[in-house]
């Protein structure tokens, strides 16, 4: 049976002129944990050479391209065309979500008059992507982040698959802006003993900070990162129905460095 993830039915509009085609690949797998990609656009002037890289990939992964000509320079017009898609698909009401994928702040009202409609919103695009944008999506996904996706995915791996000459990150410079985030969100999901389940913290952070994730500091786990800050108790509580939930608390600055965790069972 597939996971209500893979029932998500999403739109996937890409800017060709913002968005390296390097990153393709990386993209359509990240879209995939989100839900099923049931329309691929992508919008450039087709007839220019500088979108030639992008050609050879198009018909590999059934990218539909929308040619849009440069009738006047230094006016988008590729803008204009996705937009009017978007608003298109968004009232015919078959989708749950859009992929919107470009650095350009000019999408940040599409992204806003989406997600009025209840519809999830998923930004991807890089660094220098106006906060504007990144904040009007549910995520923001930075695509430099996507092109080392195979290094990250070390983190993920099981201690008895691990090489043992494979290196694994175990620490990380201390980062107090992180540590702030981290502290902020256990102290909005903790109980009463000051315990905060991983996946509640996930969230908070990412209604924050939609773009925050993990592989940003070489963690393809939020668990392995937080870890990492040695600024955090780690248990893992096993409840009734034999589901292990990951618990985060914050330690005592004089306990911090030690590392460590331990197992609760669920009354």
């Amino acid at each position: 049976m597939d996971s209500p993830a893979a029932q998500r039915r999403f739109a996937v509009l890409i800017d060709a002129d913002n968005v390296s085609a390097k990153v393709l690949e990386g993209l359509l797998a990240e879209v995939a944990n989100f839900g099923t990609a049931m329309v691929k656009r992508i919008y450039g002037d087709w007839t220019t050479p500088s979108l030639n890289s992008w050609k050879t990939q198009l018909l590999e992964h059934a990218i539909q391209p929308i040619q849009q000509f440069r009738y006047t320079t230094g006016k988008n017009a590729t803008d204009s065309a996705l937009i009017i898609d978007a608003m298109d698909l968004l009232y015919e009401g078959k989708l749950d979500g859009f992929c919107l994928v470009s650095s350009d702040s000019d999408f940040t009202r599409l992204a806003s008059r989406i997600r009025e409609e209840g519809l999830t919103v998923i930004g991807f695009g890089e660094r220098k992507t106006p906060r504007a944008f990144v904040t009007a999506c549910d995520r923001f996904v930075h695509t430099d982040i996507l092109r080392g996706a195979k290094a990250a995915t070390d983190e993920d791996e099981d201690d008895d698959v691990r090489g043992k000459d494979k290196p694994r990150a175990s620490k990380l410079p201390m980062d107090d802006k992180l540590v702030d985030l981290l502290r902020w969100a256990v102290e909005a999901s903790e109980d009463e003993e000051g315990w905060a389940e991983l996946g509640s913290v996930g969230a908070k952070i990412m209604a924050q900070q939609p773009d925050f994730d993990s592989r940003s500091y070489g963690f393809a786990k939020l668990s392995r990162l937080v870890e990492a800050t040695e600024a955090f108790e780690i248990a893992r509580e096993t409840s009734k129905n034999g589901r292990v939930d990951i618990l985060l608390r914050e330690l005592p600055r004089s306990k911090r460095g030690g590392g460590g965790g331990g197992n609760r069972s669920r009354r």
